[in-house]
């Protein structure tokens, strides 16, 4: 998946994450990420956003997170949506990973 313009999802309300995602001039991946847990999760969060971008094929990208304590499940859920929103793609693929 190929980040072509700028978008976002989530929101800054308490339990919730908001993702910004760009194209990254530079390649690679470059996450900058606010936490009000940072000290205690910040690795963890880094890593499932991390990790759902790579489900998605995304390889290059600028990503802006600021989390307010989201639960795991949330910030897959908000990094693929804005994924899906930065590549202006539509084919979704809804499934439950067990």
């Amino acid at each position: 998946m190929e980040i072509v313009k700028p978008a976002s999802a989530g929101t800054l309300e308490s339990s919730d994450i908001a993702i910004r995602i760009e194209p990254n001039e530079k390649k690679g991946l470059e996450i900058h990420l606010t936490s009000s847990v940072m000290q205690q999760f910040g690795k963890k969060i880094e890593g499932v956003i991390r990790d759902t971008l790579g489900e998605l094929g995304v390889t290059d990208a600028y990503v802006d997170a600021v989390d307010k304590g989201a639960l795991d499940c949330a910030v897959k859920a908000r990094t693929a949506a804005a994924a899906f929103r930065a590549a202006d793609s539509t084919d979704v693929e809804w499934r439950v990973k067990q």
